[in-house]
């Protein structure tokens, strides 16, 4: 099969799993925000398409759902700033994978790390300018760093799975 097709119907996928992942939310216990497979898919978008297809994935997806969520006033600074976390997700991921002797966990918790604060703090910023006031929007920064402690945990978790049943390998042979 062309490498092409494969890989912009894995990214249609990726986009899929992100905006149905962030569709379906629990409620955050103790803050305003809410728990979602969002930013795992958001993060493992990056990991697995690498930096032009992750961003899409990410970002398109997770755009999508704030959509359809009502949720269209941040649809714009969602489609960035998901779309960089995938990015960042996939640059780290590669650079720690060529430096350290741990070739999983270590590469992956530090990508997934930076690319959640940037999504706390890409919308912290947004928040205050829509808000025009940086203090009051940093109440939202509690909901969202509970909601990428979440992220993280989870894509370390699929990326450990895939990881040992060779899976990844299997899906990076095909779309590489």
């Amino acid at each position: 099969m062309n490498k092409k097709l494969t890989k912009t119907v894995f990214t249609a996928l990726f986009m899929a799993l992100c905006c149905a992942g962030t569709f379906i939310h629990v409620p955050s216990p103790g803050t305003t925000g809410y728990l979602n497979l969002g930013d795992c898919f958001v993060v493992l978008s990056g990991w697995m398409l690498g930096p032009v297809y992750g961003f899409l994935a990410g970002g398109i997806g997770s755009a999508i759902s704030d959509l359809v969520l009502s949720y269209a006033s941040y649809a714009p600074a969602t489609l960035v700033i998901k779309g960089c976390m995938a990015l960042v997700a996939y640059f780290i991921y590669k650079a720690l994978m060529k430096v350290t002797r741990d070739k999983f966990v270590f590469p992956c918790i530090i990508s997934a790390v930076v690319a959640e604060i940037i999504m706390i703090g890409g919308y912290y910023l947004y928040e205050s300018l829509l808000a025009g006031n940086f203090v009051s929007s940093l109440a939202g920064i509690a909901g969202n760093s509970v909601q990428g402690l979440f992220g993280i945990i989870v894509s370390v978790i699929i990326m450990g799975i895939l990881e040992k049943t060779g899976l990844k390998n299997t899906f990076l042979r095909n779309i590489k």
